[in-house]
């Protein structure tokens, strides 16, 4: 049905696609102090608004609404139909523990009651 309307049309409604799909996202790229809405994101990678973005390359923060779940390495980005798409090459995961470096029993005690 797209291919029968007009050219400023057819921009028309990619335009309100992407502007109503960052508005439904809460997910976002923070680099340095930038910040820039996720379209969409999937195991390798994820989009971003072409015409707010510039090409990005590097270690990028990822936060949904104000937490902070994981860092990705992107290896590549290019504009594809008006959507960054950037590619990465590790993702990890954001804890707000340290991690452990020994296996916690699992009847261990919670806590130690002093001794009256």
């Amino acid at each position: 049905m797209l291919e029968f309307l007009p050219k400023e049309i057819s921009e028309g409604l990619d335009a309100a696609r992407r502007r109503e799909s960052s508005r439904k996202s809460r997910l976002r790229v923070q680099v340095g102090e930038a910040v820039f809405p996720v379209i969409r994101i999937w195991q390798n990678g994820f989009a971003l608004d072409g015409a707010l973005t510039p090409h990005l390359r590097g270690l990028v923060d990822v936060y949904d609404g104000s937490r902070h779940i994981f860092q990705c390495l992107i290896i590549a980005s290019l504009v594809e139909n008006g959507d960054l798409i950037c590619d990465f090459k590790s993702m990890t995961k954001v804890s707000d523990r340290a991690a452990l470096d020994y296996e916690r029993d699992d009847h261990a005690p919670v806590a130690l009651l002093p001794r009256l």
